[in-house]
């Protein structure tokens, strides 16, 4: 049996819980029930999964564990930001020619699949897309920016390097190098965007059980079972899991299979009309090259994000402390809005893969697990949903961006928390202060 469910960090004192659109009516499971698909996990890849499933006629259940959007999903910083960690040529020369070109395409049309779906479903997500900038923080990230420019650009996509003036000009801070655009990313409301999802995929036809935990997943005479912790059982063919950083013991070694690092995050109050104007005063997201990133943005309220890594154990709402490097980080980008008050702090979980990609797995016949979203999870996971739906309705594995592998734990997994925070603190070193 796995591990009893977390208690997570409560979502509800986050800027998004505050603002998001209403979640559609659910119910936890009361009843022994039996459908074509089990999906468990209710963030962006089940529910996509889910919509695409049931737009193909397949009868689905989703179960979770909390409520929609409680995990990265309800939590991240709404940057939707096209492609992987690694670039387009590097995939080419990991894969190959044919099997890297088809990941390269999954990963160009990770943001398109966000925008499209919340236009063509008329979602209620606020959202704005004039582009994702990554800023340089040395001369060797400028150099990266560069190589990053022209890799996209020879993909099709309008991408284009950024010199320090226009920079400066479009993030409202001298604190970069340069940097380089993609006109392909945006920001969304990313719990409103998780609810809206869950709405289509309930008209669609998707049955979505809340408040209930699986327990155990077992299989016998070609079905999969599917136990939770309030009794009730449902029972399918095929299983899919999309749990991704909150994801337990469900299934022996997955847990092990990433870091679940945390990622912290504070909004100020509305930013005044004058100081709203000099920070990011075109619209764009942004996070920059460091290898402990800062990702920031403007809400559809004027209030400014900041988001970044922290300590690796679990903050306590009630100390406001443990959100600090972020207000200190704020002051020196943006000292204009350094004393507009803070009026949120929260957190999540982001699902690290030992190598910066996502990973699928069929540890045993009709269960299929997606996991690992490196920070990208909005339109990564999206469109990973898309791919996993046609994969469980066809079989064709060419649907899938990457081929189904065996689980890998983390070398020294027991001692994760030791090497994290020692390479933390290499890296913080080295990255430099802002």
């Amino acid at each position: 049996m796995p591990n009893a469910p977390q208690d997570f960090f409560p979502l509800a004192p986050s800027l998004w819980a505050a603002t998001a659109a209403p979640a559609p009516a659910t119910t936890p499971l009361d009843t022994d029930t039996q459908a074509d698909v089990i999906v468990v996990g209710a963030g962006y890849c089940g529910l996509s999964t889910a919509l695409h499933l049931a737009e193909r006629g397949v009868r689905v259940v989703v179960l979770e564990a909390k409520e929609i959007g409680f995990g990265g999903s309800g939590r991240n910083g709404g940057q939707v930001i096209p492609g992987l960690k690694h670039d387009p040529s590097e995939l080419l020369r990991m894969f190959g020619p044919e099997e890297g070109q088809r990941l390269v395409d999954f990963a160009k049309g990770t943001a398109d699949a966000v925008f499209d779906l919340i236009d063509k479903h008329g979602m209620d997500v606020p959202r704005t897309r004039q582009g994702w900038i990554q800023g340089a923080h040395t001369p060797a990230a400028l150099q990266l920016a560069e190589r990053r420019t022209h890799d996209w650009q020879a993909q099709g996509v309008a991408a284009r390097q950024l010199d320090r003036h226009e920079t400066a000009r479009l993030l409202g801070t001298d604190k970069y190098f340069g940097g380089w655009l993609d006109p392909r990313g945006g920001g969304v409301q990313p719990l409103s965007y998780a609810r809206e999802l869950a709405r289509v995929a309930q008209a669609a036809g998707v049955v979505i059980h809340t408040g209930t935990p699986v327990t155990q997943l077992t299989q016998a005479n070609g079905k999969w079972q599917a136990a939770t912790a309030r009794g009730p059982r449902v029972t399918a063919e095929r299983v899919v899991m999309c749990t991704n950083g909150y994801t337990d013991g469900l299934w022996p070694g997955l847990r092990k299979t990433i870091i679940n690092a945390n990622s912290f995050q504070i909004a100020t109050e509305p930013l005044p009309e004058a100081i709203r104007k000099t920070v990011l005063p075109e619209g764009h997201v942004s996070s920059d090259a460091r290898n402990l990133l800062l990702y920031y943005r403007l809400d559809h309220a004027g209030r400014l994000l900041m988001g970044g890594r922290g300590t690796f154990r679990e903050p306590d709402a009630g100390q406001p402390g443990d959100w600090s490097h972020l207000e200190h980080v704020v002051a020196k980008l943006f000292p204009q809005a350094a004393g507009v008050p803070i009026a949120y702090r929260w957190c999540g979980h982001v699902a690290i893969t030992r190598d910066y990609l996502p990973h699928l797995h069929e540890p045993a016949p009709g269960l299929l697990i997606d996991i690992g979203c490196q920070g990208r999870g909005v339109g990564l996971q999206t469109r990973m949903g898309q791919a996993l739906a046609r994969y469980v309705a066809t079989g064709d594995k060419k649907a899938l961006p990457v081929q189904p592998s065996d689980m890998r734990p983390f070398p020294l997994y027991g001692l994760r928390r030791l090497y994290v925070s020692a390479v933390i603190g290499w890296y913080r070193m080295t990255d430099g202060g802002v």
